[in-house]
């Protein structure tokens, strides 16, 4: 089992519970394949750097979990499908980065 992280931005133009469902939809999809959920987090509407599709604004939201690496591309491949999804980046944890997630989800719950 592997540590990963995605971040993937979301259609501005989509109502709320669009976003639950597309959110709730491929948390569904990883737990499905055996994917235990670390963390998932809703960071909001945020202002792009550049223009996406035309778009200057997309919702992001972060998931981190353990999972086989096979799993990997075709939840990516579902990614690309959907037309909800502007742009997405999974990335694989090293331990570091994983000590990295753990004190900055602490910082997190001390802030709420």
């Amino acid at each position: 089992m592997n540590h990963y992280e995605t971040v993937f931005i979301l259609n501005p133009v989509l109502s709320e519970t669009q976003i639950k469902e597309t959110v709730q939809k491929y948390e569904e999809f990883l737990t499905s394949r055996g994917a235990k959920m670390v963390s998932k987090e809703d960071w909001g509407l945020k202002k792009l750097a550049y223009p996406i599709q035309k778009k200057k604004s997309g919702f992001y939201h972060l998931f981190e979990y353990t999972v086989d690496g096979e799993v990997i591309t075709p939840l990516e491949v579902e990614f690309r499908r959907d037309e909800r999804f502007m742009r997405y980046l999974t990335v694989a944890l090293d331990k570091h980065a994983i000590s990295w997630a753990e004190r900055r989800r602490e910082k997190l719950k001390q802030k709420a």
